[in-house]
């Protein structure tokens, strides 16, 4: 007997997410060496962690043998002077990728569906089959969410909308009036989860007011995170705001201690650390000049983004992939987003910047050959 078997069809059918490629693996399949290798592959923070977050993680080192405050009253605690929100309006998660499968987890069922746009982050539609839901994808408008084709994506066993506000893989951007026009037509039997895991990076004037949102729109999900501006994705610590009603539902299908000890006080320690995060910021504008107007150099086109990457199109965008890796440079394709032509580059400190850049010069050479 196959054991697979056992397993539902809409479980067996998950192609499941793949990461970016790390460091270590590329110096054991490239015969390099780790320090040689530049990551621009996950949108990771290229500051690392803030001082004040590896200062609180030393704090409770020695605590680890206990298991970890299962309601994360600290760090709720800090979320909600920060946000403005009840202690009750507040789920922790495992990165928001666990906040979006616990909204999927709690409404889905075999017998509804979700919509999501098409090129949107990979976790909407494993969430969606996961919950043995149908996933309807409604087309994209230049890379970015078309508010009128979600709307007409919506069926009558709709139950979740999924928006991503800057959009991953993508960068796009609905500005603040275009998001509020569309999720207040969003009937008020959905969930709209509006994912804002690069919320930071945006100016103030394109930064939507979404928390304040929560007040008129019960159904409303704000999901953030601390893996990106923030610097703590190998912690793995993100959040949701919503109404309490939502929030209970939530938070009963959570696991226990889902955000360990580590997590809630270096989190709580990042929030307050304004300074890192300001630097971390302009390290990123500086970045995404350098490497866009590059990528005009070069001749090539990148969709304008508003996040801590760019997505470029590069024609053969697997060899270039290949090339990149064999010259100790990681990025990430994107064929499976349905951009065959496009590879992913996360913004890094200048010098890494400029390494990328050289090889991306290289490796366009050699196609041309």
């Amino acid at each position: 007997m196959d054991l697979c078997e056992l397993a539902p069809a809409y479980v067996r059918a998950i192609a499941p997410y793949q990461p970016g490629k790390p460091i270590s693996e590329l110096a054991r399949e490239m015969d390099l060496l780790e320090s040689d290798i530049v990551k621009l592959a996950s949108n990771e923070n290229p500051l690392g962690a803030s001082p004040r977050a590896l200062a609180a993680i030393e704090n409770v080192i020695m605590e680890i043998a206990r298991y970890p405050d299962g309601n994360g009253f600290a760090l709720k605690t800090a979320l909600a002077r920060k946000h403005g929100v009840a202690l009750n309006q507040i789920v922790l998660g495992n990165g928001s990728n666990d906040v979006l499968e616990l909204a999927a987890r709690a409404i889905l069922t075999p017998q509804s569906s979700a919509v999501y746009a098409q090129h949107a982050f990979a976790v909407y539609r494993l969430a969606t089959q996961a919950a043995g839901a149908r996933g309807i994808e409604a087309k994209a408008r230049d890379y970015g969410h078309d508010p009128e084709a979600l709307l007409a994506a919506i069926a009558d066993d709709t139950r979740i909308l999924f928006i991503a506000n800057p959009n991953n893989p993508t960068g796009t951007l609905l500005q603040p009036a275009q998001l509020l026009g569309l999720i207040e037509r969003v009937p008020a039997r959905i969930l709209v989860v509006l994912d804002e895991a690069y919320t930071e990076y945006l100016p103030e004037a394109l930064k939507s007011d979404s928390v304040g949102w929560l007040a008129r729109f019960p159904n409303l999900i704000v999901s953030r995170t601390f893996s990106k501006a923030y610097g703590l994705a190998g912690l793995r610590v993100g959040y949701a705001l919503a109404s309490p009603q939502v929030a209970d539902m939530l938070n009963r299908v959570r696991q226990p201690f889902n955000v360990n000890s580590l997590a809630q006080a270096a989190a709580v320690a990042a929030m307050a650390d304004e300074v890192f995060l300001d630097e971390c910021l302009e390290i990123n504008r500086n970045g995404m000049v350098q490497v866009t107007e590059s990528f005009k150099r070069l001749g090539l086109d990148y969709i304008p983004s508003y996040g801590n990457f760019v997505a470029v199109r590069v024609g053969d965008a697997a060899a270039v992939y290949q090339s990149l890796l064999k010259q100790g440079v990681i990025v990430r394709p994107v064929a499976n987003y349905g951009m065959p032509e496009h590879l992913r580059v996360s913004i890094g400190l200048e010098g890494e910047n400029e390494i990328f850049l050289q090889a991306l010069e290289r490796a366009l050479k050699e196609l041309k050959k």
